[in-house]
């Protein structure tokens, strides 16, 4: 088992990097050209050379008949997410003993989700994959696509905040207050600030619900009928519009 040491630096100070297992970076696309639309979601090795994201590009459109015209969107869309993340990469930002919340408020085909839980920062060997699978096993989801969305939800969340905690990491510095760096972290659009983890908790585990929210934010989950799902198709439409 990996130490939680990594992330115990001085006035835990630590480089750029997701707190997770992996430091994947998640990818959202949604493009339309000539009125044809193409929506994906998935993580990507940060790693891996650039040459990927054209051959990704191609074998995706290929394998779903798109026009040749979304082989550089999609490659394009994908180099400057991936060149923002790594814009962060080496830069300090500030973690420590703390939780935040995530939410999740999806639509997946016909399921609907919606739930609020903590997430624990310092531990870099929690797994948003394996938590989507024990929520759909454990909430009886068949939908094979529902455990992917909820990963790359947490993801994206996970993200916003690390890219925020690199920004309160420079604020502290240029604000001459390191001192209290650890305690300086900006809330993120998740809603609420960070907590001490040890204080309210006193456990390690990456995913906590408190016992007395458990009634106001248990999981919901719900089936929508053929007609509700056209429906809501045509409301995100003419929102988009």
């Amino acid at each position: 088992m990996k130490s939680h040491s990594a992330w115990g630096t001085s006035k835990n100070l630590v480089k750029f990097r997701i707190p997770t297992s992996d430091n994947l970076v998640p990818i959202r696309l949604d493009i339309e050209i000539d009125g044809q639309r193409f929506r994906d979601a998935f993580t990507w090795n940060p790693s891996d050379p650039d040459s990927e994201v054209v051959v990704f590009a191609k074998r995706t459109v290929k394998d779903l008949k798109l026009p040749p015209a979304f082989v550089t969107q999609i490659a394009q869309s994908i180099q400057t997410q991936l060149t923002e993340f790594r814009s962060y990469e080496g830069q300090d930002m500030y973690i420590g003993e703390r939780v935040v919340p995530i939410k999740l408020d999806l639509r997946v085909n016909h399921t609907i989700i919606k739930d609020h839980f903590l997430w624990e920062l310092n531990n870099f060997e929690s797994d948003p994959e394996e938590f989507a699978r024990i929520f759909c096993k454990d909430m009886g989801i068949e939908d094979p696509e529902v455990g992917p969305a909820i990963a790359i939800a947490i993801r994206e969340q996970l993200y916003e905040i690390a890219v925020q905690s690199v920004t309160s990491a420079k604020e502290s510095r240029l604000s001459k207050k390191g001192r209290r760096a650890g305690e300086i972290f900006s809330a993120s659009k998740t809603g609420g600030n960070a907590v001490d983890l040890v204080k309210l908790f006193g456990n390690k585990s990456s995913v906590i619900r408190k016992r007395k929210e458990w009634d106001v934010y248990e999981p919901f989950v719900d089936l929508l009928s053929n007609e509700e799902v056209e429906a809501l198709k045509a409301r995100e439409e003419r929102n988009i519009r």
